[in-house]
């Protein structure tokens, strides 16, 4: 585990109750800057993908890319994390829907949405994901991942049928334990420069 690992679960470890001295230690030892809050690990494979493409790294640069394990748990790591805690930058990712989560989670930080740093998904990360690449390339590189019998036997199911191919794609990836997080990385490699999805783009761009 790389030195940022360390640190990311140092500061998951305080965030579920435990003590915040080794994170201190850390965030002052390494030069943390900023912290990267996303939902989970499918959106954090994602944001490392685009930067390794883009040739960034990001734990060289100070930055450390957090999963969190849902937006709900915004607010207690931005008061960990941002102006009222250890005073790092904080930036991420949201999808429209858990936007309020993030509003409520971030104000009482110090840590207001509206300081640009949060970028909005219309759906989720998958979905813009899909849209930018097309229905059609995305099968493409399920079949190339050898997950073409199993996206066929999933399009066959009755709860299917009334949905859109991109419907259908994203509901595909969250169907196995760590597709998601595959196809994360996947997708995003697969994406031409100006291809990429606003919020992701902007996000890397902000940092």
């Amino acid at each position: 585990m790389t030195d940022v690992g360390v640190f990311r679960e140092a500061i998951i470890a305080w965030a579920a109750g435990g003590p915040g001295a080794r994170a201190r230690e850390l965030a002052a030892r390494l030069s943390v800057r900023a912290v990267v809050l996303l939902e989970g690990p499918s959106d954090a494979a994602a944001v490392d993908a685009l930067a390794a493409s883009r040739g960034r790294d990001l734990a060289a640069e100070g930055v450390c890319v957090l999963p969190m394990g849902g937006a709900m748990s915004v607010g207690r790591f931005a008061g960990l994390l941002g102006p009222t805690g250890l005073g790092l930058r904080l930036a991420g990712l949201c999808d429209e829907a858990e936007r309020r989560y993030y509003v409520r989670g971030l104000e009482p930080a110090g840590a207001a949405q509206e300081t640009g740093e949060f970028f909005v998904c219309a759906a989720d990360l998958e979905d813009e994901l899909i849209r930018a690449l097309g229905t059609a390339r995305v099968r493409e590189l399920v079949e190339a991942e050898g997950d073409l019998r199993a996206l066929r036997t999933f399009l066959n199911q009755p709860a299917q049928r009334n949905r859109t191919p991109r419907q259908q794609l994203r509901r595909f990836l969250g169907t196995k334990s760590g597709r998601k997080i595959h196809y994360g990385r996947v997708l995003v490699e697969a994406l031409a420069s100006d291809r990429v999805p606003a919020p992701l783009d902007d996000l890397l761009t902000s940092l």
